[in-house]
């Protein structure tokens, strides 16, 4: 029982330790769905989601009454003029309650303009918030294939390690029988350190992988991290048309919503400027009263006058604009301007959309061709090294081209493994492109 409980106790800690409080090894999706919910920059961008709603709120306010109350106290002393038109030292204090409010019933639809402008902004910022959850998924998907990568290449070095080391105790057998010299040993023995050497470099390569990626998932230290290493067959995947490809990236992808709902809102930015050459009606009402003393005469006392004094109004007032500097002219051009400017960056996305598409396209295209051309020389390599492995067991080749023979077909391998994760990236990315979501 205390085994058990010291085991559960140990995994939480080490759960804990690594900030992640994740058993077992990440998936994509798992990575995705974390980086979502925990990354800095996503949740400022939710902030500016929430700044657009405040806004929106705001402007659905405007419609609403305008009240106020105010109180006020005056004190006045010293000679003055009184009544009977004689002067004397008199003082006198007073006191005055009021409460106000203001309805706007028409002022040049201003307002309605405004929130169709703002709930519009709301829309577009809401769509770059899906575009930055976006991003983070295309770089949580290249830190997770870049350490897939570096693992493979972990695997080749250490098969290289291993074929080393089978070696120098091959030669060393040898040498203790007389059929190998000492600077064969020793040759290989250097081939040996150079091979660590390189499997300790493909290991810290892959550390600082898996150091980027945990980053990207806002997890406090990569300690106990790893990823699920997936069976994923790039044989047979179709690319498809990069025309059509675009066509449904212009339905699906939030960068290009977001810019359309901006220009739209565009429209309504002008029209609320031009609310302001039309005159502007509303309705006022409200409350008062107030309380009065003289040092000279008698008064009656604070409630008496408060209820005496009490007085009520109400009233429409218009307000037409005649001359305002300009200012209302130069509000309609600059909000045209703001349109023309806001059509030119929607163009601007399309165009760089496309650019993407195009460049994702073509990578792909290269990496499928290098993909083939890496299996056929892996293939050949392989023979290669296994030819002259027998030649060199039997004696018919010595360690340098026993050496090279290895090296080339480890290069090979490397160059297998990269063409691979290149191919299967760049054909996911095409498929993300169609609104599909990021997953091996």
């Amino acid at each position: 029982m205390r085994k058990t409980i010291s085991a559960f106790a140990a995994i939480f800690l080490c759960a804990a330790a690594s900030g992640q409080g994740h058993v077992g090894p990440w998936t994509l999706a798992e990575c995705i769905r974390y980086a979502q919910d925990n990354n800095i920059s996503l949740q400022q961008q939710d902030l500016m989601v929430k700044q657009q709603e405040i806004q929106l709120e705001s402007a659905k306010g405007s419609r609403l009454p305008q009240v106020s109350g105010s109180t006020s106290e005056n004190l006045s002393f010293g000679r003055g003029l009184t009544a009977d038109n004689t002067y004397s030292n008199t003082n006198t204090t007073s006191t005055g309650f009021s409460l106000g409010a203001s309805v706007p019933i028409f002022n040049g639809l201003r307002i309605k303009n405004g929130i169709k402008e703002s709930e519009l902004n709301l829309k577009a910022a809401t769509a770059d918030l899906e575009k930055a959850r976006e991003d983070v998924s295309v770089a949580v998907a290249q830190a997770y294939v870049q350490i897939l990568y570096n693992m493979e290449l972990l695997d080749v070095a250490m098969n290289q390690v291993v074929i080393d080391s089978l070696q120098v105790e091959r030669l060393s057998v040898m040498l203790d029988n007389g059929k190998a010299s000492p600077s064969q040993l020793a040759q290989q023995k250097a081939a040996l350190g150079q091979s660590r050497l390189s499997a300790t470099q493909a290991r810290n390569s892959l550390n600082l992988s898996i150091l980027d990626l945990t980053q990207l998932l806002e997890l406090k230290n990569p300690e106990g991290f790893s990823i699920v290493r997936p069976d994923v067959p790039v044989n047979g995947i179709l690319l498809g048309n990069p025309e059509d490809i675009y066509s449904e990236a212009l339905e699906n992808k939030p960068s290009v919503r977001a810019e359309m709902m901006r220009l739209d809102a565009t429209e309504f930015s002008i029209k609320e400027a031009k609310g302001a050459f039309l005159p502007s009606i509303s309705a006022n009402g409200g409350l008062g009263t107030n309380y009065y003393t003289m040092s000279s005469a008698p008064s009656s006392t604070f409630m008496e006058q408060i209820k005496h004094n009490f007085s009520q109004y109400l009233g429409i007032s218009l307000s037409v604009p005649i001359f305002t500097g300009f200012q209302t002219r130069n509000q309609v051009r600059s909000a045209e301007l703001q349109r023309t400017n806001q059509m030119l960056q929607l163009e601007n996305t399309r165009k760089s959309l496309y650019k993407e598409i195009q460049q994702a396209y073509y990578n792909a295209l290269a990496a499928s061709e290098k993909y083939r051309s890496s299996q056929d020389a892996q293939i050949s390599a392989m023979e290669s090294f296994e030819l002259t492995k027998a030649k060199y067991e039997n004696g018919k080749a010595n360690i340098t081209e026993f050496n090279e023979a290895r090296d080339g077909w480890l290069r090979a391998e490397s160059d297998l493994v990269r063409s691979r994760y290149e191919y299967l990236y760049s054909a996911k990315l095409l498929d993300f492109y169609r609104g599909r979501p990021l997953e091996f």
